[in-house]
């Protein structure tokens, strides 16, 4: 097979099946679209086993099922492994020639050559999650339970008419479910020949906190020792401060129930997570930041002698941010990725000398698996959806499959150019523009911001916000890496602290005006300014400090008032850190420097609002009061607000229904004159 590099690879990818008179990609294309999940690998290298994702319109969910792969065998297809109608097969794990995987509240296993699936539990209650022993003899179940539960089994609850909520202390909320008084807690249940039967028993009952974190915490932040005997796991800090504090511990803890847990980075009042133990059981890599109550500092590779407790900062000197690690089968190097100027790629990193070299070229590496000899990633790009490929020599990559050729028959993606400018500070500041495919004459622009703030509009597909979409109903998108992207060094990241409305803005500025100089297929007089998040309230920031630029404005769950969210919101310590490091009321003026709320004298641009009503991050309100003022201006406005979503928005006929509106809003005003 043609080894190519990871550029060509996913241009093709784009253009596999794209004959001529091909059409642009809809949003009924992108919402049917498969999507993979994080592959794993026998420890023979010759499985790769993955769960996949399949749009159910009719239930309007996602449903799941088993594949796998023989890399030993040229051009081998995709077989599935578990596909139970009635079931969502997800999570796959191999321990020898046994896969393991989660469905319908139970851990199951079949054999990875093929075969009936087992289920191997019977615990009531539910859990979030699970890893099974290096050594196949035990797993290891999280799961929400009362604090201190000694087993699996649920507490009994006294029903009662009343269903008020009662709270002593933060959080009461957190991302988008109200606080019930349990905790994400690890059991153990050893497998027999009868399965992993009974409720386990509790292996850190002693410590309060959620374990994986919340909302976002998995597997990633579990490790086994390969004797099976100790779990390494993160745990955020609990309490009072708990919605105050980014103080992540790992901790060891003993399968056996014969030690106390170690809290192994006590030191550190900063966040430590994702822990990994080598393949030889000698050392223990995690990612570790430096400055508590900062969520998006730097992320070390951190590396600790298990016998000795030595620990060295590995990549101390690489000013790039940590996003995922594994150790090489020989435990003399790790795999990680990092964001890197727009792209995310794979890097090798030696673990003696901490010397950093990057395997792939342009892409976003999305998942990686380790075998003997070989690594295979899940990659994507701007152009492309999730696929696997062999990594190679010399950032060469083989094609090991193409889930959506068929779905993707016919359909031509855009053109991405990549350009720089001179920013705020004069600093070099990247973005890209999108050109439909077979445009021609000027077009309408989608100035696209993102959230974060300390997140990147870089080379990856999305399902959220998909630039091919928006090319495909005939926008020009353009997207700027403003000042507090990630991928560009941690100082660049930080320059966004305290300045919300500064730098980003000029960037903003500088950055269309760029683009419009260099292509001349961008129609600069009629652009629509969209963002979420961040992205949002850079939207309402523009309402009133750049008010005569666009034809209109989406707004996705932005915030409108700094005060109230300053109060409003769950996770205190990121509005507190962007605003100085202060409370609101100790600091009151650190908030009202970049406050939309200050400048809706000045708001004259139409603007779609939308938001989720599950939305404890920026919560609804935010939406609600923005929709407020635009309509008190008498400004063209129009607001959609969803019930069953959070931050973000999931439901496959919602997904449909955003994109809909927001095009709608942007042909509206660009293309129908604001009719």
């Amino acid at each position: 097979m043609k080894m190519l590099t990871s550029a060509s690879l996913l241009a093709l990818a784009a253009l596999v099946a794209a004959p001529a008179g091909a059409r642009q990609i809809t949003i009924d294309d992108l919402t049917t679209l498969s999507r993979v999940g994080t592959p794993a690998m026998s420890k023979d290298g010759r499985w790769l086993v993955w769960a996949q994702r399949d749009t159910d319109l009719a239930a309007n969910r996602g449903r799941y099922d088993l594949w796998k792969l023989d890399l030993t065998r040229a051009n081998a297809a995709p077989v599935k492994l578990a596909a139970d109608p009635q079931l969502d097969e997800n999570d796959p794990q191999i321990v020898g020639t046994t896969v393991y995987f989660s469905a319908d509240d139970a851990i199951w296993s079949v054999p990875v050559t093929g075969g009936r699936p087992r289920r191997l539990t019977d615990f009531a209650g539910g859990f979030n999650g699970f890893k099974v022993a290096p050594t196949g003899d035990r797993i290891l179940v999280w799961a929400d339970r009362k604090p201190g539960a000694p087993t699996l089994q649920p507490a009994m609850v006294k029903k009662d008419a009343a269903t008020g909520r009662t709270y002593d202390q933060l959080f009461v909320r957190h991302w988008d479910t109200w606080a019930d008084g349990n905790r994400s807690q690890l059991f153990v249940l050893p497998v027999t020949s009868a399965g992993a039967r009974g409720n386990g028993r509790a292996i850190a009952a002693t410590l309060l906190g959620d374990t994986p974190s919340k909302p976002f915490g998995g597997g990633e932040e579990i490790s086994w020792s390969p004797d099976g005997r100790t779990v390494y796991f993160a745990l955020r800090e609990p309490g009072r401060i708990e919605a105050l504090s980014t103080n992540l511990d790992i901790f060891a803890a003993s399968v056996d129930g014969d030690t106390a847990p170690i809290n192994l980075t006590a030191a550190n009042k900063a966040t430590d997570t994702q822990p990994a133990v080598s393949p030889d059981g000698r050392k223990l890599a995690w990612l570790a930041m430096r400055r508590a109550g900062y969520e998006a500092d730097r992320l070390v590779l951190t590396v600790r002698d298990l016998d000795s407790g030595k620990t060295v900062s590995l990549t101390e000197r690489w000013d790039r941010s940590i996003a995922s690690l594994q150790w090489a089968r020989d435990s003399r190097s790790l795999y990680v990725t990092a964001d890197d100027t727009q792209e995310t790629p794979l890097f090798q990193v030696e673990a003696d000398s901490g010397r950093v070299t990057r395997l792939t070229g342009e892409g976003h590496v999305s998942g990686v698996a380790v075998g003997p000899k070989n690594v295979v990633v899940a990659m994507n790009s701007l152009t492309a959806p999730d696929d696997f490929y062999r990594v190679g020599s010399a950032r060469a990559l083989t094609r090991l499959t193409s889930v959506n050729a068929t779905k993707l028959a016919g359909i031509e993606m855009p053109t991405v150019e990549r350009f720089s400018f001179a920013g705020a500070n004069n600093d070099t500041v990247w973005g890209y523009a999108v050109r439909p495919a077979g445009a021609t004459g000027k077009l309408p622009v989608a100035y696209m911001v993102h959230g974060g703030p300390q997140g990147s509009s870089n080379n990856s597909w999305s399902y959220r916000w998909n630039p091919a979409v928006f090319a495909g109903a005939g926008y020009a998108l353009v997207a700027v890496d403003f000042h507090g992207s990630t991928g560009y060094g941690q100082g660049f990241t930080d320059a966004i602290r305290g300045n919300w409305g500064g730098w980003p803005l000029e960037d903003l500025q500088k950055g269309l005006a760029a683009a419009t100089q260099k292509f001349a297929w961008l129609d600069g007089n009629n652009a629509c300014a969209l963002g979420a998040s961040y992205g949002g309230y850079m939207m309402n920031w523009i309402e009133g400090r750049w008010p005569d630029r666009f034809k209109c404005i989406v707004q996705h769950d932005g915030v409108f008032d700094a005060r109230a969210m300053a109060y409003e919101t769950d996770e205190l310590w990121f509005d507190e850190w962007e605003h100085g490091g202060k409370a609101y009321f100790q600091d009151p003026q650190a908030f009202e420097k970049w406050n939309p709320v200050n400048y809706v004298d000045r708001w004259k641009t139409p603007q779609l609002v939308i938001t989720g009503e599950q939305d404890f991050r920026i919560p609804y309100t935010q939406g609600l009061a923005a929709f407020t003022a635009l309509q008190r201006r008498e400004i063209p406005s129009r607001l959609l607000v969803f019930p069953n979503e959070n931050h973000w928005v999931l439901k496959p006929a919602n997904s449909r229904q955003w994109y809909r509106e927001v095009i709608g809003w942007m042909d509206r005003w660009t293309k129908g004159g604001g009719q």
